[in-house]
């Protein structure tokens, strides 16, 4: 996909997500086009407008308003495009509008004959992930979801202000839905290889009390919403983390980290998209990591897996 023009990466939504996405590229300096799409023009002008007059303080970077037909050439394509779940409305309703959102979007990016992998952000992401894939009729491997690499940051981050170690020196992982049935895989969290069974009685802090892996897990899957009461979205995590998935992709980094992807007989599940590690490069999800999990990890997992699929038999498509 790469040529000599550089690497495009096309945003189709310009919220505060798709924005703050673009920025993040915009300052890490990893795409030399980031074409945005958004059906409010207006906003989408003045996103565009804000971004340009930075250009001069970063590497240079074309960033301009594009249509469905600049698809074609794209390397990326991420979609942050969606409705939110309104009063009173249920996550089916949600999930329905949102359906026939992406359909339009889908049949427009096909239409364009893209070799391009889509990389989705909408919520809920491992579903909307599975509903393009079936849509788009791409292969597996070029449809992922933004999945818990985010969850996998925050377990990270909350687990090294514990510890007080860099969070880059902590190897662990949340694993399935990115949502309330996502499973924390404590059996494998280590800080430089060593577990915590380990770690902790040689650490040298000298903890009043033992790692409190409820209280830190909690706080992961709790935290999208302490963020939204308190200013009402998400968003700057979500657009480094895309940044993350994306630069792996673009430069071909090889990276484990655990998108959304399609199961495929992994624990005995198949059919539905979860995340689990996985090397990321330039041909998207090069190969999925199946954990040594604990049984009630295992267990938590697959229940995961069976929460999303009890959803999706109620999706038409």
């Amino acid at each position: 996909m790469q040529n000599e023009r550089g690497s495009r990466v096309v945003i189709i939504g310009a919220g505060l997500v798709g924005s703050t996405f673009a920025y993040s590229l915009m300052i890490n300096g990893i795409a030399s086009e980031i074409i945005m799409i958004d059906v409010n023009r207006d906003r989408l002008a003045g996103e565009i407008m804000d971004l340009n007059h930075g250009i001069s303080f970063v590497r240079p970077a074309l960033v301009r308003e594009g249509t469905y037909a600049d698809c074609k050439d794209a390397d990326i394509i991420v979609i942050t495009a969606g409705s939110n779940q309104r009063p009173g409305e249920t996550r089916i309703d949600l999930l329905a509008r949102n359906t026939e959102i992406f359909r339009g979007i889908i049949d427009q990016i096909k239409a364009t004959g893209t070799q391009a992998i889509l990389l989705i952000a909408s919520n809920p992401v491992d579903i909307m992930t599975y509903i393009t894939y079936k849509l788009s009729g791409f292969p597996e491997n070029r449809v992922i979801g933004s999945g818990t690499v985010l969850d996998s940051a925050r377990f990270r981050y909350l687990i090294s202000a514990h510890c007080h170690v860099d969070p880059s020196n902590v190897h662990a992982y949340i694993i399935g839905e990115h949502g309330d049935t996502e499973v924390p895989v404590w059996s494998l969290a280590n800080i430089a290889g060593i577990r915590f069974a380990d770690y902790c009685p040689v650490c040298g802090e000298k903890c009043k009390e033992p790692l409190p892996k409820d209280e830190i897990f909690s706080d992961v899957k709790n935290a999208a919403y302490k963020i939204i009461k308190g200013k009402g979205a998400t968003y700057y995590a979500i657009g480094l983390a895309l940044t993350e998935i994306v630069e792996s992709i673009i430069r071909d980094e090889h990276s484990v980290l655990t998108v959304s992807t399609l199961l495929k007989g992994e624990y005995g599940i198949e059919g539905v998209y979860l995340s689990l590690p996985c090397v990321v490069n330039r041909q998207g999800v090069k190969r999925k990591m199946q954990l040594a999990l604990s049984p009630e990890e295992e267990k938590a997992f697959c229940h995961s897996a069976e929460v999303l699929k009890q959803l999706q038999s109620q999706i038409k498509l």
